[in-house]
Parts: C-alpha cells; structure tokens; sequence
C-alpha cells in the first residue's frame, strides 16, 4: 500500500497501529530499493515473504496483469492454468524481443526489469567468485552446450572465411556437439599425459594453427571444469597463443563458478592474452533446474553482439529461478556454500584415498583439478575384464549418483568422430579409474553414504573376482595334467 491507502486505514484502525503496519512494509522497501539502485546481490539473504513480494511487484508492471488489459495479439500472456500461473509467479512474457534477449519488453516492464536485475546480480557473483574485471553477462534459458553453439554462431560473422574450432581434448558430448551444431570442424588436440594429469599440449595446438592458418580458425575452444584425471586447461598459455595469433577464445566453465582455481585461471588469462567469452551453467553452480547458462566476458560489447544472435524471446525460467535463488542465499550465503565445498573436497579426498589403500588401490595424483577425483581400479581391472563396468551399475543401483566408472579402452562415436578410450580423456591413460565429485551443495553425510556403499560394492567385486580366479586356477590345473597324461 502507498501512503494514502496507509492514512485510509487509520480511519478503520488505530493510526498507531498502521504506522507499525507502515514501518513493517518500509523495510521490505528499504531492501528492493537497495536492489535496484546498486544491482548488486545483497550481502545477507532476503526471507521468503520478502522476495515473494518482490515478485508481485514486478508481475502487475506486465500488461497480462493490468486490471482490465484488453489484449488483442497473437501473445498477451494468456495462460490456461492457475497452477502454471502461479508457479511462475505471473511473469508470463518472458525475456527480450525479436532482436535481442536483453532487450526491454514493452507489454513486460516486470519481467523486463527482472531480466536485467537478473543479469547485475549475477555478474555480481562472478567478480565475487574471482573474476574481478569481467565486464558484461546475460543469463540465456539454454544450458551449456547450446550456449556455447550461440558463442560460435556469432564469430561466424566476424571471421566468415574461419572452418575450424582448435579444441583440447574432453569427453564430454555436449561440448563436442556445440561445435557441429555451430557447422564448424572440431580438430581434436590430445592431451599430453603428466604423472597422473591429463594436460593441455600447448605445442601442439599452435603447430596445428600454423598449419591450418589462423584465419581459418573460428577460435580455440578450452575447458576449466573437467573429471579428473584430466585437469583444467593450461588457460593463460592459450590466451596468449590466441592474443599473438589474433584468434578468439572461448571458454567452457561449465561448473567452474564454485571453484576459486577455475575463476582465477579465467581472470589470470585475460590479464595476459585473450579470452573473448566464458560460459557457465546455473544449475551446476547455483543450485537451480537445468536449462539455463551465463554467457559472460571482458569486451561489453561482444557480450551484447552475443545476446543479439539469440533469435525471438526467450522463457524468463532460469532468469527467475537463479535470481530467487541469490536474494535467499545473499553474497555470504553463496561464499558459505563455496567455503564448504573446499572443505568437503579435502574430506572426500581423504576418505577415497583411505579407501583406495584398502583395496590396493591408490587416489590418483590430480592436484590442478579443483572439484574432481580419481581413484584407480587397475587390480579390478586386471583380475576381471567387466568388473569395472559392474562396479558402476552396482553403485548406481545403490542410489549411488554422479559417480563415473571409467574402464580402459572404450570406443565411442560422436557424429562421426571416432574416440578411442572414451571418457578417459585420451586414447591410452594407464588404468581403468572411478570418478567422484565434490560440487557445491554436498554434505558430509553424503561423503560417508558414498564411501561405505563403495566401501561394500568394491567388497563384492573382490569376492568374486577371487573366486573367478580360483575357477580359471582349477582349470588350468586339470588342463596341465590332461596335457601330462597324453
């Protein structure tokens, strides 16, 4: 209510009643102005009723909600259900127009504002997270992938005679696909093997640019977040191969947000060559329903040249749930849950490697991966061709999630393009593996459920590869002495 309808209501109840009521409102105000003015995320989280509020602001400012709106249009916002209404709080537009996804919508005041509040608080949090000198970002509802084909896209018009994308190597299809999907020619970079860590091969991405001629290559498309043993790639080496060759950068960092390393790689590599554009997803770093990213970078106006290639309006979703999101968390619920997973990712690094011990096992030696683990499962491997896929199916049949059993040698195609030894990273890596994350959002009490149900899967697995043994040991011993009584 404003101020009249506040001195109305003194006429019905008494007026120091409703100057409390008054003062009661005035702070949420005091909270939404100090949003609006700096678009920053607050630094402490908003209670539920707050946002709540927030929320109906914002959707009576859209035309759908305007006491007696006349809509005669193809779209007005018309929606059949009270439950789909409602759980959309009423925004119903969207995001954008036609031309451009940040664009304001002018029968959308609300969801326009809440698009571009959106796009401020988030870069808020990416300079929190350590990437200080980013300049520009805009939510898109498309997850990683599809983000990454919109970045493509839009170089295409800036290097229109380019045909290749220089892209190190990780086994992980939708990145892969981004750049088909785009009408580009991955050219595949493997990784150098050091110690346990899959690498960058620095000199063999820029023999092969020498080779195809920088103008014909769109970009080099590197990787922060990654399973181990595969590390994040050598970021500040690239960038100052792209910088000296003129060839832009885009970076995938996927779920690289949570990880002070992955940001920091990013920040370093743009102080000292090039990165054109880096892309995050939001369920993966904040915590919300797939099928939003961040398309973020250090040139304002190619973020912008990005968000125009987005073609028509866009669902308003994602931009909705990570907003909701941030104001429940505020900054220091956010640097709270990036603290705690640091401190979980030393505790399931701990655990695994006890583990591993036990079974002969070892923690493979990945200190440049920030987030991902890796445990070796040679004597698996070794005593039993399928026990490490077995290993696998008896995890996830366990309600054991997100745990990846990786075996040697595996073949897999991917719109034509032959990998071999799939999901390892490379052609060879010495030894089957398993792969275990500490994301943000994980709790101690899923670090000690995961190793104990592992703990009796790999258990399991040893018994009977014992008692395989024990059977081809027999039959071999009755073969001998056949072969002895011939």
């Amino acid at each position: 209510m404003n101020a009249e309808n506040f001195g109305s209501s003194e006429r019905l109840v008494a007026a120091a009643y409703v100057r409390q009521g008054a003062q009661g409102r005035r702070g949420h105000e005091l909270l939404l102005r100090a949003l609006l003015e700096q678009g920053k995320c607050p630094e402490d989280g908003w209670d539920e009723s707050t946002i709540e509020l927030f929320l109906h602001e914002l959707a009576i400012m859209d035309s759908n909600n305007f006491l007696g709106n006349c809509g005669v249009g193809e779209r007005e916002g018309r929606v059949a259900s009270g439950l789909v209404a409602r759980r959309h709080y009423r925004l119903i537009h969207g995001i954008g127009r036609s031309g451009d996804i940040s664009a304001v919508q002018p029968k959308a005041a609300g969801s326009s504002l809440l698009n571009k509040l959106t796009n401020s608080v988030v870069l808020d949090i990416i300079k929190l997270a350590g990437v200080q000198t980013v300049t520009n970002c805009f939510v898109v509802p498309m997850a990683t992938g599809m983000s990454l084909t919109l970045c493509f896209l839009t170089l295409r018009h800036k290097r229109p005679k380019a045909k290749y994308i220089i892209w190190p190597r990780i086994d992980q299809k939708s990145c892969f696909k981004s750049m088909i999907t785009a009408g580009f020619e991955p050219v595949v970079i493997e990784n150098v093997l050091e110690g346990d860590e899959l690498r960058t091969d620095i000199e063999a991405v820029e023999a092969k640019i020498k080779a195809l001629g920088a103008e014909n290559i769109l970009c080099v498309h590197s990787t922060t977040s990654c399973f181990a043993p595969r590390v994040p790639d050598r970021l500040e080496e690239l960038a100052v191969i792209c910088a000296n060759y003129d060839i832009p950068h885009i970076v995938n960092n996927a779920y690289g947000v949570q990880s002070s390393k992955c940001m920091h790689l990013i920040q370093q590599g743009a102080r000292v060559g090039r990165i054109d554009a880096f892309v995050q997803s939001l369920d993966k770093n904040f915590m919300v329903p797939v099928g939003g990213a961040i398309i973020a970078g250090f040139d304002a106006s190619f973020i912008q040249e990005i968000s125009k290639m987005y073609p028509g309006r866009a669902s308003a979703s994602p931009s909705l749930d990570v907003l909701i999101t941030l104001l429940s968390l505020g900054a220091s619920g956010y640097k709270q849950l990036l603290k705690e997973r640091k401190e979980m990712f030393s505790y399931l690094s701990s655990g695994l490697k006890k583990l591993a011990n036990t079974y002969s096992e070892r923690l493979l030696d990945t200190p440049h991966n920030p987030i991902s683990l890796a445990m070796s499962l040679k004597n698996l491997d070794e005593n039993n061709d399928v026990a490490v896929t077995q290993l696998g199916s008896m995890l996830f049949t366990r309600q054991v999630s997100g745990a990846r059993v990786v075996p040697c040698g595996t073949v897999q195609t991917v719109n034509n393009y032959t990998f071999k030894g799939f999901m390892s990273h490379s052609n060879n890596y010495p030894c089957a593996y398993l792969n275990a994350a500490s994301a943000i959002g994980i709790k101690k009490r899923d670090v000690d459920v995961f190793l104990k149900r592992l703990d009796k899967c790999l258990k399991t697995c040893r018994k009977e590869g014992n008692k395989e043994k024990s059977v081809n040991e027999i039959c071999d011993s009755n073969t001998g002495t056949e072969q002895l009584a011939n």
